[in-house]
């Protein structure tokens, strides 16, 4: 079922976008040569708590379904072949590294999610180009987001953009709707299927809030389990790259409300 927000409901969502977007900006001015993932990760719990939010990511252990171990930080760090749900620890940011952070926060009753990739000193012009791609890929998402598209609208333009600049969309994960809970109805793929069924054929209607966040990659898009058991990375190694924002449909258009 899909829940649709109020204007007051879209407030609070908008109030923690906002502060969302504040910690991620602050977290990006962080990510440079020789810093460790675990200090981003102190960092970004620290500024959660100040604002008055909690972690979305921290204990989240799936969305109802088959049990699997809650994840234990609040800041998911991506470095090169891996997608999403990279786990802080002690790996240190190089030159020459595409960077994803990924970061939720439920502030007064509700969950906002966002990515960001920073691309670090020097790098190949493929990794610039794969970060430009996968940035444009999310506006253009964004683009089709309004009332009365369908889903599957925001699906095929984020994929055939993608794919017109040599690059693959990841299958196996998408976006999501949020609100009271982190993932929600319907699902937001970035590619779409041959049957054209499920929520790809879902109506966007005002008061929908939901998640857009293409994951890109340089080679094939097919991926496995990362060994700290939480991560996704590329199957065949190859660079990846994620962007990610929460965006409302209201009665004045497309809000997008991880926006400082």
């Amino acid at each position: 079922m899909i829940y649709i927000k109020t204007p007051q409901e879209l407030t609070l969502m908008a109030e923690g976008g906002r502060i969302l977007a504040r910690i991620m900006r602050e977290l990006g001015k962080r990510v440079r040569p020789g810093i460790a993932t675990k200090e981003l990760e102190t960092l970004a719990e620290r500024l959660i708590l100040e604002y008055g939010g909690k972690p979305s990511f921290k204990g989240y252990d799936g969305s109802g379904g088959e049990h699997v171990e809650p994840f234990p930080a609040s800041l998911c760090v991506s470095i090169n072949e891996q997608v999403v749900h990279g786990l802080p620890g002690p790996r240190a940011i190089k030159q020459g590294d595409l960077v994803s952070l990924d970061l939720g926060i439920l502030y007064k009753g509700f969950h906002t999610d966002m990515a960001r990739s920073f691309i670090v000193g020097k790098v190949s012009p493929l990794a610039g180009k794969l970060l430009k791609v996968t940035k444009k890929a999310l506006e253009i998402g964004k683009k089709q987001a309004k009332a009365g598209n369908r889903v599957m609208d925001i699906s095929l333009a984020i994929q055939q953009y993608v794919e017109s600049q040599g690059f693959g969309v990841v299958r196996e994960l998408c976006g999501h709707g949020i609100g009271k809970e982190l993932h929600e109805e319907p699902q937001i793929l970035n590619f779409v299927g041959e049957d054209y069924g499920g929520d790809e054929q879902v109506v966007l209607k005002e008061g929908m809030v939901f998640c857009i966040e293409p994951m890109v990659t340089v080679g094939d898009w097919n991926l496995r389990k990362a060994k700290d058991g939480f991560g996704y990375e590329t199957k065949d190694g190859s660079l990846s790259c994620h962007f990610e924002d929460t965006i409302a449909l209201t009665d004045k258009g497309v809000a997008i409300l991880t926006i400082a």
